[in-house]
């Protein structure tokens, strides 16, 4: 039976290249970053490298990343400590946000200490500029936090414009870049942000380890207290080698950027194309154009019996592939996201996510699948 990963959003296979690089320092070079001998030596110069390298890519200064273990904690550190220590009140987002940043603004606003505004969305997920306009005219200088690219739909926000009006406004701006960086080039000079997040797992990276970059001059307190590493801004042991696979990861994929891009465009214009030939009545959730995040296909199938099963369906069939968001696949709620787009909930809605090591005849197995399947609930 073949096996195919359709997933990719929701975490990725680790490159080879990626292995590779971690391995000596999960041998070899084991000691703690923060000694002052030989062996903490070996292993802080290594994590710096890896600074360097990450901040060259984004245009940024080393001293604008922070390792984090991964992009939940990069979310609320840019949130929490914005509001805590900078007199932020009033906090502009949408209610398509990753539950990393919805809920971290929803619990703050439940403790006093925000007001949350929410930005209108059509129906693909697009912001409402007229409408973000208007919001930053009412509560001049908030925090606006915008996600990139949505994680279940793959609709992607104009970002340099947006952060370019949130300047305008005397505002600050953060973005849930998860599962933007390494798909497409972040130039921190060219786009105004304040904040950035990143979880390596998702452009073929290991798991428990991102960063956030934090614009040099912003004056936000430590997320975690414990030690002085991450300039006093991070308590607590680096993840060595996760940061070294982080560090490359993000090389490998600026590197191959381009040709990556071409491919896993390709399968999802694919998949699109013989999806609509093979099911009748087959239709697309967000932002399915040119400018979509292009590893991310959200397809919404006909009303059936199928419901929940589809999936389940899938995976004894070898095909993984996801409901929703996978962060909050273990309960029994619906998407958040497809529910505030309005869609319909009679419809059994997949999302297919994909990755440099996917192929057409995967793509081709899947869909003949996805047509039995219907086949046999219609019979």
């Amino acid at each position: 039976m073949m096996s195919i990963y359709f997933d990719n959003a929701a975490t990725t296979r680790l490159d080879d290249e990626v292995i590779d690089a971690m391995l000596p320092y999960m041998r070899e070079h084991f000691g703690n970053p923060s000694s002052i001998h030989a062996y903490g030596r070996i292993t802080r110069a290594a994590i710096e490298k890896s600074r360097k390298t990450i901040a060259q890519l984004l245009n940024a200064a080393p001293s604008e990343i922070f390792f984090t273990s991964g992009g939940t904690e990069a979310n609320n550190m840019a949130l929490t400590r914005t509001v805590s220590d900078l007199g932020i009140r009033d906090v502009i987002s949408s209610p398509t946000e990753h539950h990393a940043v919805l809920h971290t603004l929803e619990a703050m606003e439940k403790d006093g200490k925000i007001h949350l505004h929410l930005v209108k969305l059509d129906s693909a997920g697009h912001v409402d500029l007229n409408h973000l306009e208007s919001l930053l005219q009412s509560v001049p200088r908030a925090l606006v936090s915008l996600m990139h690219a949505n994680n279940e739909t793959g609709t992607r926000i104009p970002l340099r414009q947006i952060a370019s009006l949130v300047k305008q406004y005397n505002g600050m701006m953060h973005s849930d870049t998860v599962q933007t960086m390494g798909h497409f080039t972040l130039d921190t000079q060219e786009i105004p942000v304040d904040f950035l997040s990143c979880a390596a797992h998702k452009f073929h990276g290991p798991k428990g380890v991102g960063f956030i970059y934090i614009r040099s001059g912003i004056g936000i307190q430590p997320f975690i207290y414990g030690g002085a590493q991450e300039r006093n801004m991070r308590g607590g042991t680096e993840n060595l080698y996760g940061i070294i696979g982080l560090a490359k990861a993000l090389e490998v994929a600026y590197r191959d950027l381009e040709a990556h891009e071409a491919h896993i465009r390709g399968l999802k214009n694919y998949m699109i194309e013989r999806l609509k030939a093979e099911i009748p009545g087959v239709a697309f959730n967000g932002d399915v154009s040119e400018d979509s995040l292009y590893t991310v296909l959200n397809v919404s199938f006909p009303p059936s019996d199928m419901g929940d099963m589809l999936l389940f369906n899938l995976d004894i069939e070898g095909i993984a592939a996801s409901g929703g968001s996978a962060c909050s696949s273990g309960s029994n709620v619906g998407s958040h996201v497809l529910a505030a787009l309005g869609t319909d909930p009679s419809r059994s809605n997949v999302r297919f996510s994909f990755s440099k090591y996917n192929t057409r005849d995967e793509v081709e197995f899947t869909v003949g699948k996805l047509r039995e399947i219907f086949q046999t609930v219609n019979a």
